[in-house]
């Protein structure tokens, strides 16, 4: 099964359920407004850390403010919540910095505003998410920060949150 959400996500509701990725302490959160109402440890990002100047192939997960955008429930990395990036936001900053050009940030651009979603396949990457593990080696999980940039949590976990996503659930990655 494949969700897909083509539109825009902006305001917060009062009482919303969002998600914390704290890639310092190697911890994703379900949180509402301030309090914590799920912790996981022990999460694996990219094998390069985090950066908010995150580029194809450099094995970073991006940090920022996102939205779950898409959902595969049967994926090879057992369940998959996509997130919006790169975002207007993530466009907007690679071009003040030099790392993608008028012509990308247009695409980009044009994209969001039509579909709600940027291409996945531009210089800044795509197909980002939250993850679980899927037949992967749990030890190498458990040891190493091992995506392209995903966030990897174990299927045990996956099958845990999956109560609290749906398309249009905030996620930070700090």
């Amino acid at each position: 099964m494949f969700l897909f959400s083509a539109f825009s996500f902006s305001g917060h509701a009062a009482q919303e359920i969002w998600i914390l990725i704290d890639t310092s302490r190697q911890k994703l959160s379900v949180m509402r407004e301030n309090e914590m109402l799920l912790v996981f440890d022990d999460i694996a990002i990219g094998r390069y850390g985090a950066s908010r100047s995150r580029m194809k192939g450099s094995n970073q997960t991006p940090l920022g403010s996102f939205q779950i955008s898409w959902i595969k429930r049967h994926n090879r990395y057992y369940r998959f919540y996509g997130i919006n990036f790169p975002n207007q936001e993530m466009a907007d900053l690679a071009l003040a910095e030099g790392r993608i050009s008028r012509q990308v940030w247009e695409s980009i651009t044009s994209a969001i505003k039509s579909t709600g979603m940027a291409p996945q396949d531009t210089s800044l990457g795509g197909y980002i998410g939250i993850h679980g593990v899927g037949k992967g080696d749990q030890a190498v999980h458990s040891r190493f920060n091992w995506t392209n940039g995903c966030v990897a949590i174990t299927n045990t976990q996956i099958d845990r949150l999956d109560p609290w996503i749906k398309l249009g659930t905030r996620v930070v990655i700090q």
